[in-house]
């Protein structure tokens, strides 16, 4: 990670090095903060912010299931982030809001902590690889079953969630695979530790629907956008861990694996053993969207204005 000049937190622009939280805040020991990613790419006219209203909408969702108060509105931090990345200057980012709650109370009741709102970005490049667009990667099922529903709210993108993420994406990462795919409690396919799943067979894509324990990905949403447009017969459904043994083409959608095929499942080779024919399509669709090469016919992108005088 390179650092950046400024952070954003609670309304102020700090030096990267004086982003620190205290050893006893409430988050370090019971893990209470929610989060966001979010894609800015580089496009012809400047950095735009990939569907920055749908992901702070998201934000303020995962706050309220958790019951973290917010102290800023959703229109605030939707004008922070955007001013975040002109103050840092960049033409393409990661974008990440963190939400936290602080020093105060010592005990598990977080009603004497203060919330802590942090914005931060930098450069980050292809999540699994810069290969794996093209090339796919290996991932295997995890022996990790993702949240069940009265367990904690996969719905909500919290810090503690992905404790179970850690555990998946490490077991995966000790047997040789870029990934694992989580199952859910009633065994059906989840998710992998940070991505949503799209299981392809027969010209129909499946992917689970959010009862199967799934985070409500914004990029998942916006491949069956895509998918419908294209005429591409897309189902939400319960979907058995053996399909992905005997399908055509398999992909991860996430912010930061932004479209990824899988070439192959437990060693079990997925069609060809590379990217689809489906998959490239949705590809090209989605990129040319977000790198501005095709009218932003949804309006997905927030435009950045640059440059800026730095603070």
């Amino acid at each position: 990670m390179t650092p950046t000049e400024k952070i954003w937190h609670n309304g102020k622009f700090i030096a990267w090095d004086e982003a620190h939280i205290h050893v006893l805040a409430h988050v370090v020991s019971y893990g209470s903060s929610v989060f966001e990613g979010i894609r800015c790419y580089e496009t012809a006219n400047g950095p735009a912010a990939f569907r920055l209203k749908e992901h702070t909408r998201r934000l303020f969702d995962s706050a309220k299931v958790y019951r973290i108060p917010m102290r800023f509105t959703a229109e605030e931090l939707h004008e922070a982030m955007i001013e975040l990345v002109r103050v840092n200057q960049l033409r393409s980012c990661y974008i990440r809001p963190i939400v936290l709650r602080g020093y105060g109370g010592v005990g598990v009741l977080p009603t004497n902590n203060p919330t802590e709102v942090y914005l931060a970005c930098w450069e980050w490049g292809k999540y699994l690889g810069d290969e794996a667009l093209a090339q796919g990667v290996d991932v295997c099922i995890s022996s990790w079953t993702r949240l069940a529903p009265n367990t904690l709210p996969a719905l909500a993108k919290a810090g503690a969630n992905y404790m179970n993420s850690q555990l998946i994406r490490l077991e995966a990462h000790v047997n040789g695979y870029a990934e694992g795919i989580a199952l859910d409690d009633k065994g059906a396919i989840s998710e992998g530790s940070g991505e949503n799943i799209f299981v392809i067979r027969g010209g129909i894509i499946h992917t689970p629907p959010l009862a199967s324990s799934v985070l409500p990905g914004i990029t998942r949403d916006s491949v069956i956008t895509l998918a419908r447009e294209l005429g591409l017969p897309l189902v939400e459904t319960a979907i058995p861990r053996e399909m992905l043994y005997v399908a055509d083409e398999v992909f991860f959608t996430g912010t930061a694996a932004e479209i990824t095929p899988v070439r192959s499942v437990d060693r079990i080779e997925v069609g060809s053993g590379r990217r689809g024919p489906i998959t490239e399509r949705l590809q090209a669709a989605f990129f040319e969207i977000v790198e501005g090469r095709v009218a932003d016919r949804f309006g997905w992108l927030t435009p950045i204005q640059q440059p800026v005088a730095t603070r």
